[in-house]
């Protein structure tokens, strides 16, 4: 089998159910998932030491669950179908979340991304995880059809890198840093 197919020369790309433009808002929303993904490879690729085998685990899973939204996505008609994402996916982030929130302190400023090079790795996907979700909310006004939990999950998805990143910095022994130009932002909650 070959990898180029020449199918994509005039400026079409298939997707389920159909062919679209290149830079049509699905596949804008689809590549920047497919983005996403290839980073968070990179920054499990930052996380050797055996310290962070479980965010490491995490973040293999949730780099199968970014193909499924990718799928999702790429679904043009969900009668072809069915949707891959669902709500115990976003769950499941919300637990990750609340668990890996335990090992850091509270925020009180905004966080600069940075400290170690895996928490600034995350912090990239947290970034591009945000700039997917622009595109996905870009094309969710276009089809209405479109898998709302593709949306909610990528939203979770970008507080759960924002926590990992601290995470890396705490068990690495390296502090975050901090916005230090305004004044506290954030108060403690109680529980």
């Amino acid at each position: 089998m070959k990898i180029y197919t020449k199918k994509g020369d005039t400026g079409k790309t298939g997707v389920i159910g159909g062919r679209l433009d290149k830079d049509h808002p699905r596949v804008e929303a689809y590549g920047t998932v497919d983005e996403l993904n290839s980073f968070v490879g990179r920054a499990i690729a930052c996380l050797e030491d055996e310290k962070f085998e479980d965010i490491v685990r995490d973040l293999g899973e949730i780099q199968q669950h970014l193909f499924d939204c990718c799928s999702d996505l790429a679904t043009v008609n969900p009668k072809i179908r069915e949707y891959r994402t669902k709500a115990k996916d976003v769950e499941k982030i919300e637990e990750l979340i609340d668990h890996y929130d335990q090992e850091t302190e509270d925020v009180e400023y905004f966080i600069i991304p940075g400290g170690d090079q895996a928490s600034a790795a995350l912090h990239v996907c947290r970034t591009i995880t945000r700039r997917a979700e622009r595109r996905v909310v870009t094309l969710s006004r276009q089809d209405e059809s479109l898998n709302a939990e593709v949306l909610r999950y990528l939203n979770r998805l970008s507080d759960l890198f924002f926590v990992m990143a601290r995470v890396c910095n705490a068990r690495a022994g390296v502090s975050d840093v901090y916005y230090t130009r305004s004044k506290k932002v954030f108060r403690k909650t109680k529980d």
